[in-house]
């Protein structure tokens, strides 16, 4: 038990470090080349959960899935990250012989492969050993209750601080890094699974927190000055004191203890991070496949730090609900974190879905322009999840390439087509880099504090997180807008320091913030940027405590406005007189602020006899610049009009905005220097446009391209024109 003693006080300091520093981002090692040769496809393997009595057991099917593999043209695999119990089958003892067997196979068929680190879920003698591994959950709901007990059969059930938990972690990891570190075939190592803090409330997390709070504050009267804890009498006087997190009302705790969840996520993998590369080969690289970005328990930022290349697990709609938007949201997030390349780790294959409740395979060529999908948008790398549908258990029903019959199938010779596509296109289409005029900041801060005070009972389930607090929805309809209208973005962060090289910033709901950063929004605008910028910004501080000051607070000036009160909205408004051409989408919902304006002009005014006194949307000329606000949560079609008119204003508006409807286009710099313009039919029609740029070759046909030329897409296709 030593050894659980020494990793407690390395964790003390660990959180320490990161109480000191957050939220600043880790610094990575200096790392692998990942400037792939091409473009990695691949998937998912699990050859250990292929039935063990079928003809010839799981060694035969290996021969025949990596046959069908190469056959197909895939060139990685993904593997190891999902069976701890097999790797470590009892205490101390190590198995290496059945992934040793996998490895040996994909190796001499020219398949690479990723190994990921098992840690994300427990085998049964661990559990048995140390029950105070498992996650103390906190109930949902206002006031709490009684912390939720995590039992055996759950993956992702323990408190990564636990010091017996991370000893048993740290001594697999090195064995098995350290068994692959010099395999050829073993390209890099994934950390862990869509890690996250699991809500876990165990003492030790509590009391970690408590040290987080000491380190910040540095007495309980400055805490209970800073959450307002007069309120009730909640003062705290002494660090003993402190409530246990299911037992405050607090959103001043409410939202430390959201980054204290975040800093525990980072910690983690950056310690797992650091073995890794202990123990790795110089060529190895080390990502982690986020389980979709803009978690509110997972501080991706900080986490990239620790990382050679971002990685993230992006499943979408399908069949008539296939349109490239979500793909593309979480691609530009994901691009955004290093600012440059990334891998996509997991997608749909076929039906995704814990029950048989959710089985829409795709149409044919959905699959293919998916894969073309994420390159246009960065990625280096597709892999599904996974290869083969697993016979039993609770993703029976998350099918992978091939069906429970392990035959080849439609989406086997569609899989097929695309790399052999790929193998003869990759070179001229891996690494592409994508530049950007427009940025959305994003706000984890606002998310969670937001979660906490929703307004207007939530909004409509359009919000990938499933979340009835607004902020997602806001995001994800602001990039729609952006996605639409073919203008591309990226997001940049609260830590951002410089927003000057983008022309226009759009800040959705920026809820919770420091002075700090409402002042480099306000500079940013004087120094000749534009901002569109959404109700609730600027309201509450870094604490959650409203500013004793009229909202927005620093941002008065540079909105050119001010209110006192604010209403939510029972049923839907019109704008008045329809101002920007909706139609009967001309409504806004939930929310309306009063806005006064100072300097600012209003530019749409609702249409009701006591709302009607106040503007719904101003704008503001602030030195250089210019600051829209909307103090209302408009339709979607308001929202694609007011973008749409901005970006006219400010000279973003380009011939891409007169393509069908159905079809977006992305555009790049590949490694050779060229640029690269993808057009992609997201729709079950044949669809005719005009090509607007320099002269090139369309890739994957070869074929010559003029500008002014007619192009013909057929349903769910795409062109790719490599300019001269």
């Amino acid at each position: 038990m030593k050894s659980f003693a020494v990793r407690t006080s390395v964790f003390a300091a660990s959180v320490l470090s990161l109480a000191v520093a957050a939220p600043a981002q880790q610094t990575a090692t200096p790392g692998p080349d990942i400037s792939f040769p091409t473009v990695l496809y691949g998937a998912a393997y699990y050859n250990e959960y292929m039935p063990q009595d079928m003809p010839g057991g799981q060694a035969a099917r290996l021969d025949k899935d990596v046959a069908l593999m190469k056959a197909a043209g895939l060139n990685v695999v993904r593997m190891g990250e999902s069976t701890w119990s097999l790797w470590e089958p009892e205490d101390g003892r190590f198995e290496y012989a059945w992934m040793d067997r996998v490895v040996n196979a994909m190796g001499k068929a020219g398949i690479k492969v990723i190994l990921g680190t098992p840690t994300y879920s427990i085998p049964a003698w661990m559990a048995h050993q140390h029950p105070e591994i498992f996650a103390e959950r906190i109930p949902a709901g206002m006031f709490g209750g009684k912390p939720v007990a995590s039992t055996y059969g759950l993956r992702q059930n323990m408190d990564t601080d636990s010091p017996a938990y991370r000893f048993y972690a740290e001594r697999l990891i090195r064995h098995i890094v350290a068994h692959y570190k010099d395999n050829p075939t073993v390209i890099g190592w994934q950390l862990d699974n869509e890690t996250g803090s699991y809500d876990a409330a165990n003492t030790d997390v509590f009391i970690g927190f408590q040290h987080y709070l000491e380190n910040k504050f540095g007495t309980p009267e400055a805490l209970s000055k800073a959450w307002f804890l007069n309120y009730w009498g909640e003062d705290l006087h002494t660090w003993e004191d402190l409530p246990r997190r299911d037992g405050t009302i607090s959103t001043g705790y409410k939202l430390e203890w959201a980054r204290w969840s975040q800093m525990r996520v980072t910690d983690f993998l950056h310690w797992q991070s650091e073995l890794v590369r202990e123990c790795a080969g110089p060529a190895q690289f080390i990502t982690t496949d986020y389980g979709g970005m803009m978690k509110r328990d997972v501080n991706e930022e900080a986490i990239a730090g620790s990382l050679d290349i971002v990685a993230d697990n992006i499943y979408h709609g399908t069949q008539d609900h296939y349109d490239g938007s979500f793909q593309a949201l979480q691609c530009d997030f994901s691009r955004s974190l290093k600012h440059g390349n990334f891998l996509v780790t997991e997608t749909n294959a076929q039906t995704i879905g814990w029950t048989s409740g959710s089985q829409f395979p795709p149409y044919d060529g959905q699959m293919r322009e998916d894969v073309y999908t994420y390159l246009a948008n960065g990625a280096n790398m597709v892999e599904y999840w996974h290869w083969a549908s697993i016979h039993g258990n609770q993703e029976t029903y998350w099918k992978g390439i091939l069906s429970h019959d392990l035959e080849p199938n439609r989406e086997y010779a569609e899989v097929s087509r695309t790399a052999h596509e790929l193998q003869a296109i990759g070179p001229h289409i891996v690494g592409l880099q994508v530049h950007n005029q427009v940025a959305i900041l994003w706000s984890r801060d606002s998310a969670n504090a937001i979660s906490f005070m929703p307004y207007g009972g939530g909004v409509p389930a359009r919000s990938w997180t499933g979340e009835p607090d607004g902020y997602a929805a806001l995001v994800q309809q602001m990039h729609k807008a952006l996605y639409d209208l073919n203008v591309g973005a990226d997001f940049v962060f609260p830590e951002t320091q410089d927003f000057s090289q983008y022309k226009l910033l759009i800040v959705p709901a920026l809820y919770i913030s420091d002075d700090a950063l409402l002042n480099r929004i306000s500079d940013y605008v004087k120094a000749g940027g534009h901002v569109v910028m959404t109700f609730k910004s600027g309201f509450a501080n870094e604490n959650s405590a409203v500013r004793w000051v009229r909202a927005p607070g620093p941002l008065r000036e540079a909105a050119g406005l001010s209110y006192q009160e604010f209403s939510n909205l029972e049923h839907p408004l019109a704008l008045k007189d329809d101002p920007l051409h909706a139609g009967a989408d001309n409504k806004v919902y939930y929310w309306a602020e009063f806005l006064m304006p100072e300097h600012a002009k209003a530019i749409a005014y609702y249409d009701h006899p006591f709302f009607g006194k106040w503007p719904a949307i101003t704008e503001n000329d602030f030195g250089a610049g210019t600051l829209l606000y909307e103090g209302t949560y408009l339709s979607d079609t308001l929202q694609a009009a007011v973008l749409n008119g901005e970006l006219r204003r400010i000279g973003l508006a380009n011939s891409d905005r007169q393509l069908p409807s159905a079809v977006h286009v992305q555009h790049g710099v590949n490694r050779m220097g060229k640029r690269i313009h993808y057009y992609f039919n997201y729709s079950g029609a044949e669809v005719n446009l005009s090509y607007s740029y320099a002269r090139g070759t369309e890739l994957i046909h070869g074929k010559e391209v003029s500008n002014g030329a007619d192009l013909t897409l057929a349903p769910w296709d795409l062109a790719i024109i490599e300019e001269k």
